[in-house]
C-alpha cells in the first residue's frame, strides 16, 4: 500500500491572490465544486478577515459544499481567529489555518517582535483555535528562511498546543530541491513530537521549483502538500496540483506515495480555473498546457504511432482531455449534447442544459462541426455567467482604413431598449464607449485578450476584458465573450464584466437608476 499525501488547495486564497484576479462568491462556489468533484482533502476557500466579499464567500463554500475539509486562514490573532470560525463553521469539517512568521527578516522588519514574542504568539493562537475545532493547522511563514533551531522549537511548542497540521513554507521560493528535502528530514528529526501532527509544506515558484522543491519534501516525509490548479498564486505563483499529483502517480515505484484525486478531472477543473480567472494556461504547461500531448517531430510522431510510450509517459485520456472527440453539428439533438456535457464533466441543470443547447444551435448555424473546445466555451461563457441585467440586442460597426471607427449598439434591459453611437480609435474602442453612455458605467480596460478556441477560418473566438470602474472602488472586473465574429466576442466579454459591475452595485445597494437608465 503506497502512503497517502493529502492535497491541500489553495487556489480560493493564494490563487485569488494573483495579480489581476478578482473572483466573485459564484466563482468561487463553481470552483469549490470542480474541486470537491476533483477529490482533494482540504479546500483553503480564502482569508475571511481580509474583506467582507471574501468572508461571505468562504461562509457560502463552507455551506454548500460537503464531504471535503474547507479551511479559513488567520493571523495569530484572536481577531483572525474568530472571523475565520465563522466563516468555517458550516463546514462538515472545519478547519482554522493560523500563522505567524518566523524568520529574522520578516522579526526585525515586518513584525517588530522578538523569536520569543513569536514564540508565544503562536502557542497562544493554536491554543485559541482549539476552542472552536481540533483541526487546527498552524503555518510558520517564511520557514526556509528561518533559524533552524528556532523553527524547530515554534514547531514543536505548536504541536503540543494542539495543532494538528505543521505547514512548513517556502514563502519566497527560495529554496532548492536538495536543499529543502533535507530541510524537512531536519525537521522530522529535531521535533520530537513530530509524530503528533502532519507535515506540511507550501511552495512558490519564484524560481521555477515549486513542484521539485514540494516533491523533494514528499520524498523526506511531508505528508500534505499545499498547492493550486495551473500553479497560480502570488508573484510566480504556487506548486501546480495537476503537476503534484501526476508526478506522484507516474513515478508511484520511486516515492511511494499515492493521492485521493479523480485524474480524469484535471483537465476539467484546469479549464474552469483559467477560464474563471481569466489566467491563460501557456501551452507548453506541463500536464495541461495545449501542446503537453502534441508532436511536432516527424521521429516522434512516427515513435507515438508505433507505441505510445516511446514519447509518452502519460495518457492523455487519464487527465480527462479526449483526443478523439466526437464532432457535433447543427443536426444534433438535446440528448448528444447533454450526454457530451457529461462526458467531459459538466453537471448542469435541466434550464442551463436548455441554455447551451440553444448556443450550441446558434453557433451550429455558423460553424459546420462544434468540437469540445467549442463546448466547453459556450458553457463556461454563456451558461455559468453572472445574471445578464443588459443583453446584446443589435450591433453595426462603421470602420475602415480611411474611416473613423463607428458603433451602434442596442442593448435590452427589463425589456426596454436603449440605443446609442460612439467614435473610437478603433471599433472595439468606439462599441465599449457606446456601452458606457448606455449604462451610465465608465472604466479602464486593463486587459483585453483574444484567442481562437479551435482551428479553422470558423473559429469561435474567445475575448477576455478586464476592467476598473471609474471611482472610488479599486476592484475590478473580469469578462468574457465567445463568438465566431471577434467584433460580437469582444462586445459580449465587455458587456459580461459591466454586469458584474452593475451586480456588485446592487448587492451593495447602490441602485442610482438615473446612471442605468441611459440618461
Amino acid at each position: 500500500m503506497n502512503q497517502k499525501v493529502y492535497i491541500f488547495d489553495t487556489t480560493l486564497r493564494d490563487g485569488e491572490q494573483s495579480p489581476g484576479v478578482n473572483l466573485n462568491v459564484q466563482d468561487k462556489l463553481d470552483i469549490a465544486n470542480q474541486l470537491q468533484r476533483l477529490g482533494v482533502d482540504i479546500i483553503e476557500a480564502g482569508f475571511p478577515i481580509a474583506s467582507q466579499g471574501d468572508f461571505e464567500a468562504v461562509r457560502s463554500v463552507a455551506k454548500k459544499i460537503k464531504g471535503v475539509t474547507i479551511a479559513g486562514l488567520a493571523r495569530a490573532s484572536v481577531k483572525d481567529i474568530d472571523r475565520a470560525w465563522e466563516a468555517v463553521k458550516y463546514a462538515d469539517q472545519a478547519r482554522i489555518h493560523t500563522f505567524i512568521a518566523t524568520s529574522d527578516i520578516h522579526l526585525t522588519h515586518k513584525l517588530k517582535m522578538s523569536r520569543d514574542e513569536v514564540l508565544d504568539a503562536a502557542v497562544a493562537a493554536v491554543k485559541y483555535a482549539k476552542n472552536y475545532t481540533n483541526d487546527v493547522e498552524f503555518s510558520a511563514e517564511d520557514a526556509f528562511r528561518s533559524d533552524l533551531d528556532f523553527l524547530c522549537r515554534v514547531i514543536e511548542a505548536a504541536i503540543a498546543a494542539g495543532a494538528t497540521t505543521i505547514n512548513i513554507p517556502d514563502t519566497v521560493g527560495y529554496a532548492t530541491p536538495v536543499e529543502f528535502g533535507e530541510f524537512i528530514r531536519d525537521i522530522r528529526a529535531r521535533v520530537t513530537n513530530v509524530n503528533k501532527a502532519v507535515i506540511s509544506v507550501h511552495c512558490h515558484n519564484d524560481l521555477g521549483l515549486a513542484v521539485a522543491n514540494s516533491l523533494a519534501a514528499v520524498a523526506n516525509g511531508a505528508q500534505q502538500v499545499e498547492c493550486a490548479v495551473n500553479g497560480i498564486g502570488e508573484r510566480a505563483g504556487n506548486a501546480s496540483l495537476e503537476e503534484v499529483v501526476m508526478a506522484l502517480y507516474t513515478r508511484r515505484p520511486f516515492f511511494q506515495k499515492d493521492t485521493g484525486i479523480k485524474k480524469e478531472e484535471i483537465y476539467r477543473t484546469s479549464r474552469l480555473v483559467s477560464s474563471l480567472t481569466g489566467m491563460r494556461i501557456q501551452p507548453n504547461k506541463a500536464i495541461v498546457g495545449k501542446n503537453a500531448f502534441a508532436h511536432e517531430s516527424g521521429i516522434h510522431q512516427d515513435g507515438v504511432l508505433k507505441e505510445r510510450s516511446t514519447y509518452e509517459i502519460m495518457n492523455p485520456e487519464m487527465i480527462g482531455l479526449n483526443i478523439n472527440n466526437i464532432v457535433l453539428g447543427k443536426h444534433s439533438g438535446r440528448h448528444a449534447i447533454k450526454d457530451r456535457l457529461l462526458e467531459m464533466g459538466y453537471h448542469l441543470s435541466t434550464e442551463e442544459i436548455e441554455k447551451a443547447f440553444v448556443k450550441f444551435k446558434e453557433l451550429a448555424d455558423k460553424k459546420r462541426e462544434i468540437k469540445d473546445e467549442d463546448l466547453a466555451a459556450i458553457v463556461e461563457n454563456e451558461v455559468l455567467t453572472v445574471p445578464e441585467t443588459y443583453t446584446l440586442e443589435y450591433l453595426h460597426i462603421s470602420s475602415g482604413t480611411k474611416v473613423i471607427p463607428t458603433a451602434t449598439i442596442r442593448l435590452c434591459k427589463n425589456g426596454e431598449m436603449f440605443e446609442e453611437a460612439s467614435c473610437g480609435d478603433g471599433p472595439v474602442d468606439a462599441i465599449y464607449k457606446a456601452i458606457d453612455k448606455i449604462t451610465g458605467i465608465s472604466s479602464i480596460l486593463l486587459l483585453y485578450n483574444l484567442h481562437a478556441v479551435t482551428g479553422g477560418k470558423d473559429a469561435l473566438g474567445e475575448v477576455t476584458v478586464k476592467i476598473l470602474p471609474n471611482g472610488g472602488n479599486k476592484k475590478t472586473f473580469l469578462g468574457r465573450g465567445i463568438s465566431t465574429d471577434i467584433l460580437e466576442a469582444s462586445t459580449k466579454a465587455y458587456l459580461n464584466a459591466v454586469n458584474k459591475v452593475v451586480s456588485i452595485e446592487y448587492e451593495n445597494g447602490n441602485h442610482d437608476q438615473s446612471a442605468r437608465d441611459g440618461v
